[in-house]
């Protein structure tokens, strides 16, 4: 009798910080996809992000909130490997050194719906959707929806409903720099977290 292939689920971002949205992303993933695995991967060098000019906390911090943030989620781990790369960090890159690491695997890629529809401006989106079957966030019972071009390929993809949620770390970032409590927004542990460090205040602390 064959082995089933493992299912492990890779939510990557910046995650600065991670928000109360990223983790139910996370939770529906486990529920509803069967996986083995989580891996959060906060990101190095975000290409897209780069382009609004936006200064990241420091990687170190930002992968210890991830931790703080799932630290109770079960089946989930932390991968640092975008951190420690050089140059941007492209999702294609670490699919590639996924599966040389575990042939067989079956790669879920879980992203936002506003991710989704713009996936074919990812660099070398094709592979992507070759190597990866896709987790989409689905808010307020809309269907997950690909660009045309991403339609075309029939990509394997499955929707998540989420209930709506306003989160953003965008907004975390305001009212942090306001001296405001973020707690409703990223959870006690990662509060507190960026209270201790004082995080995204002018100038920020690393």
């Amino acid at each position: 009798m064959s082995v089933p292939a493992r299912r492990v689920g890779l939510l990557g971002g910046s995650f600065d910080p991670p928000h109360l949205a990223h983790r139910a992303l996370a939770e529906a993933a486990l529920a509803r996809l069967g996986l083995d695995e989580l891996r959060w991967l906060p990101a190095g060098q975000p290409w897209q992000k780069a382009r609004t000019g936006h200064r990241l906390a420091d990687g170190a911090h930002r992968a210890a909130m991830v931790r703080l943030a799932v630290a109770d989620l079960p089946r989930c781990r932390i991968d640092e490997r975008e951190l420690h790369r050089a140059g941007p960090s492209y999702t294609v890159e670490t699919l590639r050194e996924l599966d040389a690491e575990a042939p067989g695997t079956v790669w879920w890629l879980l992203i936002g719906q506003d991710q989704y529809a713009r996936l074919d401006s990812w660099h070398a989106w094709q592979e992507i959707v070759a190597r990866a079957r896709f987790g989409v966030a689905a808010r307020a019972g809309a269907p997950a929806t690909a660009p045309p071009a991403v339609a075309a390929l029939s990509p394997d993809c499955t929707p998540l409903p989420l209930p709506a949620m306003l989160h953003s770390s965008t907004e975390v970032r305001r009212r942090a720099a306001a001296g405001q409590d973020v707690t409703a927004l990223v959870g006690v542990p990662v509060a507190r977290y960026i209270a201790h460090h004082r995080l995204y205040r002018d100038p920020p602390e690393h």
